[in-house]
């Protein structure tokens, strides 16, 4: 369950009678616990609780109901009990259906508020269901609410006027819901004169069996199209008369509205029902954009972790610059209005502006800090300076770009009100400007100085029509001269392999002057190369780009960074790797970077990590500071280390692995029984999986076939094979008995790695194992290597190093041999350092052999690593390290600048060798 359909059904619960002794198993279902949590609580089985009435599940929340006006011992209750401590409970709850307190026992929070009012706070509960909360969404629990009821609003109309659902009606069906959200905001923010003018409306004119209901709205529509002075002439009925002109183009061109049942008339009344004084412009744009995209429904109320991340973006950007100027004028009358002169100029600009989410915390931040000089030069009152269409924006979707800029309006009318008061914000509202500031088409076709020129005139993309961009358009000047100009935004994501003809074309529309980077990099690296262009033109320009962690790692990260070097820019400041993700825990979202880009300056450059920032020379491609050293792939190690070899591949159809019968079936025949080896890939290094396969010798392939099962067996191979698309693979139909592939086999003893596994071990999974496994080639080998070479891949070292060079697989590790192996540096080692090293590799299959049965997914958990293998691996990355730099690192990042720094030492000296 998302968090609307987790509002919906705590909502739902509050409404039905209070039932003292279902009320916790309620509780829990609408948290999206399973029937058969539900069920083993109910029956005592998984129910420890030792408060009266009471229902503990472990590792969540203790509740208990009472009688009325035992609330407050009750909660006393469940907080003093041993259970709620030994259980581990998060939350404790306590209400009598009339009362209801709740205290989060890890964060501190309390929620205390009558019965039917515990919806409300429903995000306080969401981590009950998985779901890892932020603040953020205790303070948007309306939208949420709001975006749940415009859904199943939305999916009503849709289903009472399926023609609206067709592609060529999706424009109008978006357009209606965009002038129902200004409806409900209108009417609820004094914008429309009299309480609950649309909703009041609809109700008391509109016939209760909906058969009118299209009509009433669509005449209320047309007013607000209708100024004053035509009025008289339009025939308005007396009912929409009361409506204001608004103007903007919010509601021109067609007053055609869908046909409503009871259903959704019910549903669009209830929608009017709530206090939509309470939006949230930072994400409703984004959260109603999911509403009307059925790709996005599955994520709908999921935005929230967007507020602080596109902070991230926007704090380095401009904004911390500009609270820092602030600071520094302190009540300096002539600074403070030198300071609001400048940012009445700032253009930020988003090429991929979506609903306007960017531009929506640029703007309210930018208020912020507006209305504080005012304060600070005694004009509390002031009119603000900064120019709406000051915030510019491409989308590609027709309706993220009708709701950029509704949402833009939106707060623009909520900072008005904040630091205004209401009565000025009202006066200065309506009508509503006619300017379409946000454009809507290809930021990789578009010339973006066309849409964000450095001065005043000459943007030509903008219309008359809020919903449409004719090609013949009127030049409109941004309001204030000159200034600086921040483009910022969060581009599109579709790796190289994945994207669509019309994408590549888009990419080498882009890298126009680089085109070999347009069939090899992400799509989302056409915005930097749109950057590049830009910032020809306009030299003082600056970016921030939310991008893949991708274009900073591997091959992309060779290629493009030199284009963009050579072309005089450098990265300003970054942000490294963190996943921008919604709340679903189980959702593992996407791992990005935060790239600033510029002219190359000498001015200092910051790099911006999860608890630190890092001040610096220069950024490098992988987002080292001070070193700009690229990690070419070599065929052979530049350090001591062994060389490593892939796998072996089969391609044979499955018919070489054996089940467990099978295989004691051929080994009951004694002449082949050495022929079937134990068969090692990712799953079985990781998981501690058993397969088995027959591995036969070139000399013993006659052998094999006297063997009838074996025979049978490598005719499918055979068949297999010559069926293949594959020549390679078609030639070896005529040697079934072998792999494709083989990479190597150890005659004593083998290192395994595992190709992919997940980034959230502390450690690289690897193995130890003798000569009779058979290495796939999902693993990567060091056969019959010393052993100190494990202490170098089970180290923190090898880690940081192979996460930051080599390309990922989503959010996993992707391990390289040519790239990751060959590469890492290692200093000379004597022989004590080799005895060292082979000492801790052997301490640490020591320690995972002490809890056999356990895998390296069990025994690497990060959160249930037992205490001696983590010890383990402390004491190899102590002698490790000591190696290095004859102490422990302090962090990561010193890590990978010893690490550059080495490999470009190393390099160089060979190089010259």
């Amino acid at each position: 369950m998302n968090p609307v359909e987790i509002e919906e059904a705590v909502s739902n619960l509050a409404l039905e009678p209070f039932d003292r002794s279902e009320f916790p198993f309620q509780f829990l279902a609408a948290f999206d616990n399973k029937e058969t949590t539900i069920r083993l609580l109910k029956s005592g089985k998984s129910n420890a609780s030792d408060v009266p009435n009471g229902v503990l599940q472990r590792n969540n929340i203790h509740i208990a109901t009472c009688d009325l006006g035992e609330v407050d011992a009750t909660l006393d209750a469940l907080r003093a009990s041993p259970k709620t401590a030994s259980a581990k409970a998060k939350f404790i709850l306590a209400t009598d259906g009339e009362s209801f307190q709740a205290e989060d026992l890890t964060g501190g929070g309390t929620v205390a508020c009558d019965y039917a009012e515990f919806p409300d706070h429903f995000g306080f509960f969401l981590p009950l269901a998985g779901i890892t909360t932020v603040e953020q969404i205790k303070e948007s629990s309306f939208d949420v609410k709001a975006t749940g009821r415009l859904n199943r609003l939305y999916i009503e109309l849709l289903k009472d006027n399926p023609d609206w659902a067709a592609a060529e009606r999706q424009h109008d069906m978006n357009h209606f819901m965009a002038r129902l959200i200004f409806c409900f905001f209108a009417e609820d923010t004094d914008i429309f004169f009299g309480e609950r003018l649309f909703t009041g409306t609809v109700e008391q004119w509109s016939a209760r069996d909906s058969s009118d209901t299209h009509t009433i709205i669509g005449e209320i529509f047309r007013a607000m199209d209708t100024k004053s002075s035509e009025r008289d002439a339009a025939g308005l009925p007396r009912y929409a008369v009361k409506f204001p002109y608004v103007n903007g183009q919010l509601f021109s061109g067609s007053t055609d509205v869908p046909q409503f049942s009871k259903v959704a008339r019910s549903y669009l009344l209830h929608i009017g029902s709530l206090n939509w004084k309470k939006i949230n412009p930072d994400i409703f744009g984004s959260m109603i954009q999911a509403v009307t995209d059925e790709a996005e429904r599955g994520s709908l109320g999921m935005h929230y972790t967007s507020v602080p991340n596109i902070l991230k973006v926007l704090n380095p950007l401009f904004l911390d610059d500009l609270r820092e100027k602030l600071e520094e004028a302190g009540d300096n009358a002539r600074k403070l209005r030198n300071l609001r002169n400048r940012m009445a100029r700032i253009r930020v600009f988003d090429p991929a502006c979506g609903s306007g989410n960017f531009l929506v915390i640029a703007y309210k931040e930018m208020r912020q800090i507006g209305a504080e000089i005012n304060r600070r030069r005694g004009e509390p009152d002031r009119r603000s300076d900064i120019p709406l269409t000051n915030f510019r924006g491409i989308e590609l979707r027709s309706f993220p770009a009708e709701i950029a800029r509704l949402a833009l309006i939106i707060a623009e009318y909520q900072c008005d009100v904040l630091y205004r008061g209401q009565k000025d914000a009202v006066a200065d509202f309506l009508p509503l400007g006619a300017e379409n500031w946000i454009t809507c088409g290809n930021a990789l076709r578009l010339d973006w100085l066309s849409i964000c020129p450095p001065t005043g005139t000459g943007v030509k993309l903008t219309s008359s029509d809020l919903f449409e961009i004719p090609l013949d358009q009127a030049e409109i000047d941004f309001e204030n001269e000159g200034g600086e100009t921040f483009i910022c935004g969060n581009p599109p994501y579709r790796g190289s392999k994945w994207q669509s003809t019309e994408q590549k074309c888009d990419l080498s529309n882009a890298w126009s002057r680089h085109q070999n980077l347009a069939k090899t990099t992400d799509f989302v690296t056409g915005w930097i190369a749109r950057f590049l262009d830009y910032v020809d033109r306009v030299p003082e320009s600056v970016a921030a780009f939310v991008t893949t962690n991708s274009i900073c790692q591997g091959q992309q990260a060779t290629e493009l960074w030199p284009a963009v070097f050579i072309r005089g820019c450098e990265i300003r400041f970054a942000h490294t790797s963190f996943k921008w993700s919604n709340l679903a825990s189980k959702n593992a979202g996407v791992t990005v970077v935060i790239v600033g880009l510029a002219r190359k300056s000498s001015e200092q450059k910051y790099i911006y990590g999860q608890d630190l920032v890092r001040q610096c020379s220069v950024i490098g491609p992988y987002l080292v500071p001070d070193s700009l050293a690229y990690v070419q792939k070599t065929n052979a190690p530049i350090g001591e280390q062994s060389v490593m070899l892939f796998g072996n591949m089969p391609r044979d159809g499955g018919h070489l692995f054996l089940a467990s019968e099978e295989a004691a079936h051929v080994i009951a025949d004694g002449s082949v029984s050495h022929m079937v080896r134990t068969f090692v890939g990712s799953e079985e290094v990781i998981n501690g999986k058993r397969r088995q396969c027959l591995w036969i010798e070139d000399s013993e392939s006659d052998l094999a076939k006297q063997n009838k099962f074996i025979s049978t067996r490598l005719e499918q191979v055979a068949e297999n094979r010559r069926a293949s698309p594959a020549k390679s693979t078609q030639d070896f139909s005529t040697k079934p008995h072998r792999f494709v592939q083989i990479g190597g086999v150890a005659k004593q003893n083998q290192i395994l790695i595992p190709g992919v596994s997940s980034e959230n071990r502390p450690y690289l999974p690897c193995d130890f194992q003798n000569a009779d496994a058979i290495a796939s080639n999902k693993l990567f080998a060091l056969y019959d290597a010393p052993l100190w070479n494990m202490a170098l891949i089970a180290s923190r070292l090898h880690w940081v190093w192979i996460g930051t060079v080599c390309v990922r697989m989503r959010t996993d590790f992707s391990y390289s041999n040519t790239i990751g192996w060959n590469t890492f540096p290692v200093p000379k080692l004597t022989a004590r350092n080799r005895s060292d090293l082979t000492r801790c590799a052997e301490n640490i299959l020591i320690a995972r052999e002490a809890h056999f049965p356990a895998t390296i997914a069990d025994l690497y958990d990060p959160e249930k690593m037992p205490d001696d293998l983590r010890r383990a691996h402390e004491a190899n990355d102590e002698v490790l390290e000591r190696i290095y730099i004859g102490r422990r690192f302090r962090n990561d990042t010193e890590r990978l600048e010893k690490l550059f720094d080495l490999y470009t030492k190393m390099t160089t000296k060979k190089a010259a060798a």
